[in-house]
């Protein structure tokens, strides 16, 4: 597309640790410790960065193991870019790339916070709990169980 009639550019691979860690936290997202991050972006197995004039606004990645097991991490956008169907576009582009590279076998799965869910249905995502699963999650370092009451960090 013309960048004089859209100002957002699409590209694949994964943003710097400072850019990754001020994208997640301008979207409401929790920050993660740099050297996390450090060691997490270079085992991205597909991402992608919106650019809005140049500017980082946006990501997404896909990680795992290459072969049986997927998950999409890392969805945002700026919140004065949002309602302009940009987390539609890099959605989109994960599952394109997905669909073309990964296993026909293979399970995808993704966290959705909030109204995220909405989003994630479009692109064939469904809630867990109506199946003999249910999605689950632990944070290193953070709550061990019902009585443990630390936040993540």
């Amino acid at each position: 597309m013309d960048s004089l009639n859209n100002p957002y550019e699409l590209s694949v691979g994964v943003p710097s640790v400072e850019v990754f860690r001020r994208l997640r936290t301008d979207a409401g997202l929790s920050d993660k410790a740099p050297e996390a991050v450090a060691l997490a972006l270079p085992n991205t197995w597909h991402g992608v960065v919106l650019h809005h004039e140049g500017e980082p606004i946006g990501m997404g990645r896909v990680i795992g193991d290459g072969g049986t097991a997927f998950q999409i991490v890392d969805v945002c956008v700026h919140p004065a870019h949002q309602g302009r169907a940009l987390g539609k576009r890099i959605m989109a582009a994960l599952t394109e790339e997905l669909e073309r590279r990964a296993p026909a076998t293979a399970y995808v799965s993704l966290i959705a916070d909030g109204p995220a869910r909405f989003l994630y249905e479009k692109f064939g995502f469904a809630d867990t709990a109506t199946h003999d699963s249910i999605g689950m999650y632990r944070v290193i370092g953070g709550s061990h169980g019902p009585s443990g009451s630390r936040a993540e960090p």
